[in-house]
């Protein structure tokens, strides 16, 4: 099946997710001292930290490629019939939106929490992102149970939220020397779920079948209208 423009331009749900993968193994070289198994990520692109400018260039792609895939899948998805799947693409593309220019404008001023009015507006900026992500997954989830061809998406989805239950619950289980590994399934459950959301659009069929179709119908109204002719045109000639 040939694939439109719409259908590759979801591979830049995987893009985003292989440039944060790599921002986040590779920024703590230039981080003297950085612990993965205490620290969270964000330490690695505070404002004081030493590693923000490898941070920056290694996730370039991770903001807007995350941003573009989340509106290519919410006109990707006009054609189904589920609203709730619709529902929650959309709040998960605000998310994606609030995410993207909430952390740009409000990133940690330290690492850790220095209790700045910058830190608490970060914090705000999660807890909102917190909250779409977790609505969006669940409007997802309840469109997978009650229609069989969006159980994909819905798994996808549950797994994302068992992670982001993980990481939020975890965080206050365990030891503090091991903060950063539970507070890595929240991050990547976001930027997975984004990828699987493209890798859908990416292997979506219809997208091309709808222009086929269009096609089709043009021509059977084209040739409709040949034939209305010619019989028209005979009807003529034998009154003649």
């Amino acid at each position: 099946m040939k694939k439109s423009l719409l259908n590759y331009l979801g591979l830049f749900g995987v893009v985003s997710f292989l440039s944060y993968t790599v921002a986040v193994i590779f920024s703590p070289l230039a981080y003297p001292g950085y612990n993965w198994l205490s620290q969270a990520v964000s330490d690695l692109s505070a404002q004081d930290a030493p590693s923000l400018g490898l941070w920056n260039q290694l996730s370039s792609l991770y903001n807007v490629c995350e941003v573009l895939c989340s509106v290519v899948v919410c006109i990707g998805i006009q054609s189904e019939n589920s609203k709730l799947l619709k529902i929650g693409v959309y709040l998960f593309a605000i998310m994606e939106f609030v995410s993207a220019v909430g952390y740009r404008m409000f990133p940690l001023s330290s690492s850790g929490y220095a209790g700045t009015f910058q830190d608490v507006m970060h914090m705000i900026i999660t807890g909102i992102v917190v909250l779409l992500s977790i609505g969006a997954l669940v409007f997802i989830i309840i469109a997978g149970f009650k229609g069989k061809e969006y159980k994909s998406y819905s798994i996808c989805a549950l797994v994302a939220l068992c992670m982001m239950l993980i990481g939020a619950l975890g965080t206050r289980i365990v030891p503090e020397s091991y903060f950063g590994v539970v507070e890595r399934f929240s991050v990547f459950a976001v930027t997975g779920f984004n990828a699987s959301l493209g890798l859908h659009l990416f292997f979506k069929n219809d997208l091309s079948k709808g222009k086929n179709n269009d096609k089709n119908i043009n021509k059977e109204d084209t040739k409709w209208w040949k034939i209305k002719f010619i019989q028209d045109h005979t009807t003529s000639k034998l009154y003649i």
